[in-house]
């Protein structure tokens, strides 16, 4: 998926992050077996938008008076946070806590979006200002999404992550492919299967955006799909448009990971590398809609240098 092409994050600083930890061994997180089973999750009312951030805002007040405590109440034992510094466990963000002093942060924009009966995701921009190990933080606002899930009849954040939205323009494109009429540019093919592994569906959608398919890449995604990156936020259609034109043949995935939400819904996180363009961090959640597994949400977010 993408819009990687406009992401350009140069500054050091995540809203509740530290360094990424280490090795490029592809990882399933599943800390919490049993709550991960559908089957074992106790019956609770789906949140409202207004629950949900309540509860997001709690979270950022604890961060702020680093309650490691009450933090971790607040969010599942397989949480993960994707930040322009990497990937962080619930042990790493809640270690990293001591390099912050958030003196204000602003919300707005709020959106949430169901993802199935167990889990919802919400969207929205933040505005910082404090120090991170001692620097101010840069006062570009941030696109912020989190994922909460129900765990035995508790809704708990599991993922979250920060994209920075840069003042300065985006970095020129690299040279595109050659030249192809729309309908070269999307040629035939059965796409492949997908499943109930986040990751490989995740490469699915990756052969195709390299193949120039872009039907096969649309056919992956849900049609309440939702991009997240530093430029804008994108639906669907706008989705497969901003695909269209580069050439990505030659990128690079690594870093695999995976978090399980349910039985029906799954995270996986991952980094880019494509030719002219920074290192990212891209995150994907995948759910299964009448028996097909399509993407539902994607966020990119550029490494800081």
């Amino acid at each position: 998926m993408k819009k990687i092409l406009a992401l350009v994050s140069l500054l050091i600083l995540a809203a509740a992050c530290a360094p990424q930890p280490s090795g490029n061994k592809d990882v399933t997180v599943n800390a919490n077996s049993n709550a991960n089973k559908s089957s074992d999750t106790k019956t609770s009312a789906a949140p409202s938008e207004a629950d949900i951030i309540a509860k997001e805002k709690a979270a950022w007040d604890t961060f702020r008076k680093k309650d490691a405590d009450a933090f971790g109440k607040l969010v599942a034992a397989d949480y993960i946070e994707v930040t322009d510094t990497g990937v962080s466990d619930k042990a790493t963000t809640i270690a990293g806590m001591k390099d912050f002093e958030l003196t204000d942060v602003t919300f707005s924009d709020w959106k949430m979006m169901p993802i199935d009966k167990d889990a919802v995701i919400i969207t929205y921009t933040a505005t910082i200002k404090g120090t991170y190990k001692g620097k101010d933080i840069p006062p570009d606002p941030c696109r912020e999404s989190a994922a909460y899930v129900n765990r035995n009849g508790e809704w708990l954040a599991i993922y979250f992550q920060e994209t920075r939205i840069p003042k300065e323009p985006p970095p020129p494109a690299p040279k595109e492919a050659p030249k192809e009429s729309p309908k070269a540019a999307t040629p035939s093919g059965t796409p492949g299967q997908t499943g109930p592994d986040a990751a490989a569906n995740e490469k699915l959608v990756w052969d195709a955006f390299k193949a120039r398919n872009y039907d096969a890449f649309a056919s992956y995604l849900a049609d309440d799909f939702r991009e997240v990156e530093a430029d804008g936020v994108y639906d669907k259609a706008g989705s497969v448009k901003g695909v269209q034109g580069f050439d990505a043949s030659k990128s690079e995935l690594s870093d695999w990971k995976t978090v399980k939400f349910d039985d029906d819904a799954s995270l996986v996180t991952y980094v880019a590398k494509i030719p002219g363009f920074p290192t990212e961090y891209h995150s994907s959640i995948w759910v299964n809609r009448n028996g097909k597994w399509v993407g539902l949400f994607h966020q990119g977010t550029a490494a800081a240098k």
